[in-house]
């Protein structure tokens, strides 16, 4: 048997604005539609399906993207150049910093819709103890 993750639908309360920012943030080519959707395609097959949810209260959700060491600090830096808080984790309280769990590095920040974005390097518990 082969279960292997596709998609998942990320509420937005400006599809354009919400997959514009992922996608230059972290350097991924533009969403195309696909149907009422934006759809943002990962390297590993999945996708990021973008929709627009009017009035509606998005419950935030958390999205963590496995990135390679050298594209942490490009990343890292349009972060910081548009100005958003960022944090080392999870729980926001070490605000305009990053972390180095499991040898690696990663950071947390919102997006638009409020929902909260991770990138890191390392997936956790594959290395060194947590800082």
């Amino acid at each position: 048997m082969s279960i292997r993750f596709n998609h998942t639908l990320v509420y937005s309360t400006d599809k354009k604005e919400a997959s514009s920012f992922l996608t230059d943030i972290l350097g991924l080519p533009a969403a195309t539609p696909f149907g009422p959707f934006l759809v943002v395609e990962l390297e590993n097959g999945a996708s990021l399906d973008f929709l627009d949810v009017g009035n509606t209260t998005i419950s935030p959700q958390h999205y963590a993207f496995l990135i390679d060491e050298e594209d942490f600090d490009p990343i890292f830096e349009r972060i910081r150049a548009g100005g958003r808080d960022y944090w080392a984790d999870p729980f926001r309280q070490r605000v305009g910093e990053i972390n180095r769990n499991d040898g690696g590095r990663g950071v947390y920040f919102d997006d638009p819709s409020g929902h909260f974005l991770e990138v890191l390097t390392k997936p956790y518990g594959s290395g060194e103890s947590s800082d």
